[in-house]
């Protein structure tokens, strides 16, 4: 996978990308990050790439000469699977959208910052737009840090352990289940027995059953999308 991101504060990109799982996934070749300073794409003596919005009002508006240009560049080299600008009136970003997106071979993404960005881009250069919650942040970089972090940590060999992703939370529809380390017995506070049983079955059952009472205490809305779902083996 290839990722290119847009943005006028890089180094906030760039501290993130640089531990952890993102950081494994880029060493061992599984996806490519680029980061590209939206301000290298000003002609301008001064690198602008904000101004005032027409019609007055408070706050900055990122222009739309340097980002299409950034834009333009880029897609000369390899076609886009999807061009996502993050917005907080986009496509809310859920897991299943993150599935979709991790089987996605070349990704841009645009950060916005300020007031917004022209809509002239998001009209006509923007193919998708996602919001990662119906509330405002200072800056599109912490968007699309989750957002890259929820698509990459689902491409194939990124995690060691190949079934870790498939048991996360809101993967079919539910919650995942409790989970315990050591020690068995902190301050009274006990590990399950079952969990300490190597029976695997009852094991299996056990946290079948703790994930769906957790999805109906916390978010009843998945426990009835999961209970309407069609049957596909009958």
């Amino acid at each position: 996978m290839h990722i290119d991101l847009i943005t006028c504060l890089p180094e906030l990109l760039e501290s993130f990308f640089s531990h952890s799982i993102i950081k494994r996934a880029q060493q061992k070749q599984k996806v490519t990050i680029h980061i590209h300073n939206l301000r290298d794409y000003a002609t301008d003596p001064h690198h602008k790439v904000d101004d005032y919005a027409y019609g007055g009002g408070a706050g900055m508006v990122l222009k739309i000469a340097p980002i299409v240009r950034c834009i333009e560049i880029l897609k000369k080299k390899d076609p886009y699977d999807t061009i996502i600008h993050m917005a907080p009136d986009g496509q809310k970003l859920n897991q299943a959208l993150c599935n979709q997106l991790s089987l996605k071979k070349r990704l841009m993404i645009l950060c916005g910052h300020y007031k917004g960005i022209d809509e002239r881009v998001r009209t006509h250069f923007v193919t998708q737009e996602i919001s990662v919650g119906d509330y405002v942040l200072s800056q599109g970089e912490l968007a699309a840090a989750v957002l890259t972090d929820s698509i990459v940590r689902l491409v194939p060999g990124v995690l060691t352990d190949v079934t870790s992703a498939l048991t996360d939370s809101f993967q079919d529809q539910r919650l995942a289940p409790p989970v315990y380390t050591r020690p068995v017995n902190f301050r009274g506070l006990k590990v399950p027995d079952v969990l300490l049983s190597g029976h695997a079955q009852a094991i299996h059952d056990w946290r079948e059953k703790q994930a769906l009472i957790r999805t109906k205490a916390r978010r009843p809305s998945l426990h009835q999308e999961s209970s309407q779902a069609p049957d596909l083996e009958g």
